[in-house]
């Protein structure tokens, strides 16, 4: 058989194929996994983990700064309702959400006491996945509600990936789809 006869090796599913391969029940953000770029820096990033969360059945919770809708409004790529929770205090949601039994908070820091993200186990309970500050990451009086702290091991010069970057990351190992 010549080569330019042969089908391809790689048969690429259907976006119909892929809908029915998802799962069936109606999103409940209450029980699974919540997003929270709680102090972010760029709204082209936002948008983006809002995508992520879609992907990976997950919710998005974000500060009520002046520009977030909009940034989430262009970030926005699937044209419908995402579940996005609006805060207006992130230290004191992220206290009510520890608080709450059975949720689990885990921060993406660098931290002495950070697992290794290959090492973070997916999430069984409610669990928020707090992201800090591009710069300045998650602040000081927010670290002492975090459960856990999960590291994104980096071989270059930086010292950190972009809040969509590393959310993601993040999110699709909480989900188990890693």
């Amino acid at each position: 058989m010549s080569r330019a006869a042969r089908p391809p090796a790689i048969r690429v599913r259907t976006p119909r194929e892929l809908r029915r391969q998802r799962r069936g029940r109606a999103h409940s953000c209450w029980d699974h996994l919540i997003a929270a770029p709680l102090w972010p820096l760029h709204g082209a990033n936002l948008g983006t983990l809002l995508r992520t969360c879609d992907a990976v059945g997950a919710c998005l919770a974000v500060p009520r700064f002046p520009w977030v809708p909009a940034a989430l409004e262009r970030g926005n790529t699937l044209r419908r309702p995402s579940c996005v929770h609006w805060v207006n205090d992130p230290v004191g949601w992220l206290e009510r959400a520890r608080d709450d039994p059975g949720t689990r908070v885990v921060g993406v820091e660098l931290a002495d006491e950070a697992v290794r993200l290959a090492d973070l186990p997916a999430a069984r309970t409610r669990t928020v996945a707090v992201l800090g500050h591009e710069q300045h990451g998650i602040p000081a009086e927010a670290l002492d509600l975090l459960d856990a702290a999960v590291e994104i091991p980096m071989v270059g010069d930086g010292s950190s990936l972009n809040v969509a970057v590393a959310g993601s990351l993040v999110l699709y190992k909480l989900a188990g789809l890693l």
